[in-house]
């Protein structure tokens, strides 16, 4: 047997065929061309072995298949070539499907996209109960559809509705969720897949073959409302969902070969567009910092030494509790993923009432989590109990890791860690969760400053998967290390950036907000700001993005960021007047910021420019908007990684897509600035 062979056939015992996916050179089973010919040589091994039924299984410990090879699905360079590939998957698929024995999918592992897809065409499904079995059909998320047979398989398995609902949503279910929706058979312990799944083949030997799946049918009012209700969510700019329905519907009634060829034409049509390319591309973003490591941040840079209590037999030493220091959103937030994730937290307050509060906090999340399926009662309240409490510095003694979420001061937090040094072991790691202050000025006090950086979580920590792994001058690549292994372990993505004013996400929103505030201080309207960055794709205008996140923070930030970088950053002053007016936005209690919140959502214009000042209203059209803002913006990532704060436009990409909500269907900021024609024009499409 070559090294290169993917997929590897045999016959048992028992008549029996395996179809076995184990790529050799990846911990991964993807479908790329190479794969497709074995698997179409293995169906013809079967049939020449005269196999009584067929299993199909994968010998990876955590993946089936994970669907095609991404840099094969982004080199499509047109419509005719996407169709096409997707006709030689579905074809490969049908005489899968058309085997006149039976075929059974033991599934292990991730089972997504095109993996689901063969899974489909094969006539029983076995999955294991394992957490790492996760089950369906992502495509959507990334700016195509299902091509291989999903979208016509999977409504005549389940159903139009629950099968168009599970397309549109993107998202893969676990063994169990996939069980109750009907998408496989059996779901066993991994131990007994194997077994299972020849025992179920031998089963359906002596029942013959299960008959061909029916045509679906649904309304034409359902259809037709959820195509109205994805077209006023996305505006249009995710044509994926939309081309997802069409297939459906169309397909749903036709005979099966019919059927697929409209989801080929569906499928070539959106996978060569650039909304497709560009979503793909932040995909590879993403998979890129589940990679992430140290290179090209320490070179030439001493590792501590074994003795020095960081490592354990050679390795770095894993951090297992963590102090955080900080009661507030930030800090409960925080507290809550860490104990989720199954490490030990003790958590600070020296105020009572702030600690009380902080805690209901925590168990609003954990009450969320099983809300929504994330969590089980069970392991909630466990995770729950993981956390306890203090107004003082018990339990900290014991604590690898220390996260100070305290308020947004480098006096305080430059005092909070000078004290902690003498609270915790020495090699303690501390950490500050700063969002702009450089993290030198914050452990300068502390005695073995390479045990100190920043871990930078996004608000709300339960949903924003951005962490930005703050690196000082004397950050150890021990402490490094280890904070990133955590970042990792907790389910985060990760960016590395140097310590510097703002780091890169904040540095450059606050550019931008700070812009926008200035457009409306020169006497555009807040409406007009926003829809036309809302237009753009973002997922929020700046001005109500600022209500959100406080115009107390804002104001601060902003005072900050001008001290940082005199002459390139004129603070505007609209946020300070407004805070003494008490006009503070929604994120600090109040009903009233740029915008009005009671009794319904509207612009605050009256109240604001009283409190500012009138301006002549000025009108300036939406790509004159977009157009100065986004300039701003990229001009100021630019000089980020001019800087050294991160090391490749990619980092930026990648930190403002999953931190800031850059819209995903432009690929990222970066990534829209090189392909749009002439970004400084003013003109952005």
């Amino acid at each position: 047997m070559s090294a290169a062979t993917v997929i590897r056939y045999s016959l048992d015992g028992d008549g029996v065929g395996w179809i076995v996916f184990d790529d050799p050179a990846s911990r991964v089973n993807v479908f790329t061309p190479a794969a497709q010919d074995e698997l179409d040589a293995a169906i013809g091994q079967a049939i020449a072995s005269n196999a009584r039924a067929v299993v199909v299984s994968s010998a990876k410990e955590r993946i089936f298949i994970a669907g095609a090879d991404m840099k094969w699905l982004a080199s499509l360079p047109d419509a005719a070539t996407a169709a096409e590939f997707s006709r030689r998957g579905q074809q490969l698929f049908q005489r899968l499907n058309e085997l006149p024995v039976p075929v059974v999918c033991a599934i292990h592992g991730a089972c997504a996209g095109g993996g689901f897809e063969l899974a489909l065409a094969c006539h029983w499904r076995i999955a294991s109960n394992a957490p790492a079995t996760q089950i369906g059909l992502p495509e959507t998320g990334i700016g195509t559809m299902p091509g291989w047979g999903g979208c016509v398989r999977l409504p005549r398995l389940i159903g139009i509705k629950p099968a168009l609902e599970h397309i549109l949503k993107a998202q893969l279910v676990s063994a169990a969720d996939a069980l109750r929706a009907g998408f496989i058979n059996e779901c066993v312990a991994p131990a007994e897949l194997p077994a299972r799944a020849k025992a179920a083949a031998l089963e359906l030997v002596a029942g013959g073959v299960p008959p061909p799946l029916p045509a679906a049918t649904a309304s034409a009012d359902y259809l037709a409302t959820t195509r109205a209700s994805v077209e006023a969510r996305t505006r249009g700019r995710q044509p994926a969902l939309l081309m997802a329905i069409d297939a459906v519907e169309q397909a749903s009634s036709l005979p099966i070969a019919e059927a697929l060829e409209i989801e080929a034409q569906l499928f070539g049509q959106v996978s060569a567009g650039e909304i497709c390319k560009n979503m793909i591309y932040g995909f590879g973003l993403r998979d890129a910092a589940r990679k992430r490591t140290l290179a090209g941040w320490f070179e030439g840079a001493q590792t501590p030494p074994a003795s020095s209590g960081n490592r354990e037999g050679g390795k770095r030493a894993p951090i297992r509790k963590v102090g955080v220091v900080g009661a507030g959103v930030m800090g409960s937030g925080i507290a809550q993923w860490l104990a989720s994730r199954g490490l030990d937290v003790v958590l600070r307050d020296v105020q009572t009432g702030a600690l009380e509060r902080g805690l209901a906090v925590t168990q609003g999340l954990f009450d969320d989590a099983v809300k929504r399926g994330r969590m089980t009662a069970e392991n909630a309240a466990a995770s729950r109990r993981r956390i306890t409490s203090t107004t003082g510095w018990e339990g900290f003694e014991t604590c690898d890791l220390v996260i100070e979420a305290i308020v947004e001061s480098t006096v305080a937090k430059r005092a909070l860690f000078a004290e902690l040094a003498t609270v915790v072991r020495d090699d303690t790691l501390l950490a500050s969760n700063t969002s702009a202050l450089p993290i030198e000025q914050i452990a300068g006090g502390v005695v073995n400053p390479a045990r100190t950086l920043g871990i930078h979580f996004f608000n709300p920590v339960s949903r924003m998967p951005l962490v930005e792994l703050i690196l000082a001058p004397q950050t150890s690549t021990d402490t490094a290390g280890r904070a990133l292994a955590l970042i990792k372990a907790l389910g985060k993505a990760p960016v590395i950036c140097r310590s510097s004013p703002g780091f890169l996400v904040t540095r450059v929103l606050f550019f931008y907000l700070n812009e926008a505030v200035r457009l409306w201080e020169e006497g555009v309207r807040a409406a007009a700001v926003d829809g036309a960055l809302r237009e753009f794709g973002w997922p929020m205008g700046p001005l109500r993005l600022i209500d959100e996140v406080g115009v107390d923070v804002t104001g601060f930030i902003f005072a900050e960021m001008g001290q940082y970088f005199p002459g390139r950053f004129v603070r505007t002053t609209a946020c300070g007047r407004m805070m003494a007016a008490g006009l503070k936005g929604r994120k600090s209690g109040s009903d009233g910021g740029f915008y009005r919140y009671t009794p319904t959502e509207a612009p605050n214009e009256v109240e604001t420019r009283r409190v500012v000042g009138p301006r002549p209203e000025v009108s300036l059209s939406g790509s004159e908007i977009t157009g100065r803002l986004m300039r701003i913006m990229a001009d100021e990532a630019g000089r980020c990684l001019a800087d050294g704060v991160v090391k490749s436009p990619e980092d930026i990409d990648f930190a403002l897509l999953m931190g800031a909500g850059f819209p995903a269907f432009r690929g990222g900021l970066m990534h829209w600035a090189r392909t749009t024609s002439n970004p400084r024009s003013g003109v952005i499409t």
